[in-house]
């Protein structure tokens, strides 16, 4: 797997809003850094994700009267979890983890930017129509398996592996490299959905022992 030009890590959402103290945290979400920091030199080729929300996102409890974090609104798209102020852009909560060691990242996907539709996946709004691109340029370079990361396990990352497995793409997640908000149950339903599209998931001690 050493070097593999045609595997590509995945590096999602790896920002201080995410983290201890920022405006949407998960619970130990800065003990996935060390992890990724580990098994990054193992990829060639890597993409990390941004979360980059405008102030006045759909998305934010904030702009809603009467809404409370956490509660649900139906938009148009669909269902929507109203969540706190996170990652707007150009912020030091929307930035990248300052630890976070991946030189060798071609490309940075940032997702969320369009006011009226959230962005879980690294591949298409939660729309379902508005791509990021990201699967085209996968494709165009060859790239045909994926190793996920970051957070938050039940949202962004699980999002992003069962559109990479749809648009065709092996897919595994790093679970240890992982952390999960784990809303009225949604990281166990979450794996459930993984597994059943054929995501495979792995520990980074596999991953650096088969590298060996």
């Amino acid at each position: 797997m050493l070097q593999d030009a045609s595997q590509a890590l995945i590096v999602i959402d790896v920002q201080y809003g995410f983290m201890p103290g920022g405006g949407l945290p998960v619970a130990d979400g800065d003990a996935v850094v060390p992890v990724i920091n580990r098994i990054a030199p193992l990829f060639a080729n890597a993409v990390l994700t941004q979360d980059w929300h405008p102030a006045d996102h759909v998305s934010f409890a904030r702009n809603h009267a009467g809404m409370q974090p956490y509660q649900t609104l139906t938009l148009p798209y669909g269902e929507q979890v109203l969540w706190p102020m996170h990652c707007v852009q150009g912020t030091p909560d929307a930035a990248l983890h300052a630890d976070l060691q991946v030189p060798q990242a071609q490309l940075i996907i940032r997702k969320g930017f369009h006011r009226d539709v959230d962005s879980y996946s690294a591949f298409v709004e939660a729309d379902r129509q508005t791509t990021t691109g990201l699967e085209a340029y996968l494709k165009a370079r060859g790239i045909r398996s994926l190793y996920l990361c970051g957070l938050a396990t039940d949202y962004c990352v699980a999002w992003s592996a069962l559109d990479a497995r749809a648009a065709g793409f092996e897919v595994t997640v790093v679970e240890d490299a992982c952390r999960g908000i784990d809303l009225e149950g949604s990281l166990a339903r979450a794996w459930e959905q993984m597994a059943a599209a054929g995501v495979q998931r792995v520990q980074s001690a596999e991953l650096l022992a088969t590298a060996a």
